[in-house]
């Protein structure tokens, strides 16, 4: 059985809005290029990453199951639970009581959750197995130090 958690299972409170400095403009990753001045403004973070305030939860991640998609361990996934499911998208999903963090794949009535590391097979779904959608990740945060 799989399904999809309702939007109002959980309640969420929105904590207080974090305004950080934002620069116009992007920061090239290869050669320095001569920068003027830096216009800074002000962004709020939930602005930035939450777009269903109330249905967004963080999670951290652990494993590496998922590292080909950018996720590694300890990077804290944004998950939405307003959102359904589509193929391919990047899901939380609560398995016989268990949760995880794999990549949604619906084909022809056929319900898989793919990891994204060659060493760990597809979750393939048994009779008397149920499977819950809890929300879609839409975006993680990663620390470096």
């Amino acid at each position: 059985m799989y399904s999809i958690m309702p939007q109002d299972a959980v309640c969420f409170t929105q904590g207080p809005s974090l305004l950080v400095a934002w620069v116009d403009g992007t920061v090239p990753a290869g050669f320095p290029s001569p920068a003027a001045d830096f216009a800074v403004k002000r962004h709020d973070l939930n602005e930035l990453l939450i777009t269903h305030p109330a249905a967004t939860f963080m999670w951290q991640a652990r494993g590496l199951s998922m590292i080909e998609l950018g996720i590694a361990d300890s990077d804290i996934l944004v998950v939405n639970r307003a959102l359904t499911p589509k193929h391919g998208d990047i899901v939380v999903a609560e398995i016989d009581g268990d949760f995880t963090v794999k990549q949604f794949y619906r084909r022809n009535g056929m319900v898989q959750l793919r990891a994204a590391n060659a060493t760990f097979p597809p979750i393939l779904f048994r009779d008397g197995q149920t499977m819950t959608i809890c929300g879609v990740v839409t975006a993680t945060i990663k620390r470096f130090k």
